[in-house]
């Protein structure tokens, strides 16, 4: 690799883990006078802030972070493809470097989210198909269980045996990325760890739906 491709791969990579790393969680949270560090689990991903500020707050929030690992994968395409260079491996260290970003943010001291939505907008532009089914068993087990982590959790897993299971049975996606999905699969459980010893412990927070409340209360 030459030296100007190598430049191209660096600040791919580089401008992938800044994007990724901006925290709109936090920034959403502060402009209503809520530091999100401070209520619910604590953390600045989307569905914390969905759970303190609410869904007109958090799915925007969600939208943007998820956008986050699109545009870092498009941007790296950009940048390598500009440069001569197959764009496999270079928009796979960029995905990786944005959800690094995300979840270990230099502007709140290496402390972010648990990346999920920015996953999801990486795979959005590298794995349409594994998102596609992660998606579904995500909703699946949200609505029969109502935990946001058990419902991570199964999609994080599909994330890591779909691309393999595509590539053995259809020959694609390529092998480079049937390890991305393997290592973003491992990384969306292992970002959950704090939230599997809650289940076991029977503390995870549970989506309930809110039941009006009688009339003169």
């Amino acid at each position: 690799m030459t030296t100007p491709e190598m430049i191209a791969c660096l600040a791919a990579a580089a401008g992938a883990y800044i994007i990724g790393a901006t925290p709109f969680g936090y920034l959403a949270g502060k402009m209503k006078g809520v530091d999100i560090r401070q209520h619910g689990s604590g953390n600045v991903g989307a569905t914390n802030v969905i759970r303190v500020l609410g869904k007109g707050i958090g799915l925007p929030v969600f939208a943007l972070d998820m956008f986050k690992g699109w545009i870092s994968v498009m941007l790296a395409r950009w940048i390598v493809t500009g440069a001569g260079l197959d764009s496999t491996w270079p928009e796979i260290l960029a995905g990786v470097m944005a959800v690094m970003g995300h979840n270990y943010t230099f502007w709140l001291k290496f402390k972010g989210g648990k990346g999920i939505a920015t996953s999801a907008g990486v795979l959005l532009a590298l794995l349409p198909i594994p998102l596609g089914v992660a998606f579904l068993v995500w909703v699946i087990l949200f609505f029969t269980t109502r935990y946001v982590a058990v419902a991570s959790i199964g999609a994080s897993l599909m994330v890591g045996i779909v691309p393999a299971v595509l590539h053995f049975w259809r020959g694609a996606p390529a092998m480079p990325l049937v390890w991305f999905g393997a290592i973003l699969g491992v990384m969306g459980v292992w970002r959950h760890r704090s939230n599997m010893q809650r289940l076991m412990n029977g503390t995870e927070n549970r989506f309930t739906k809110k039941t009006p409340a009688p009339p003169g209360s």
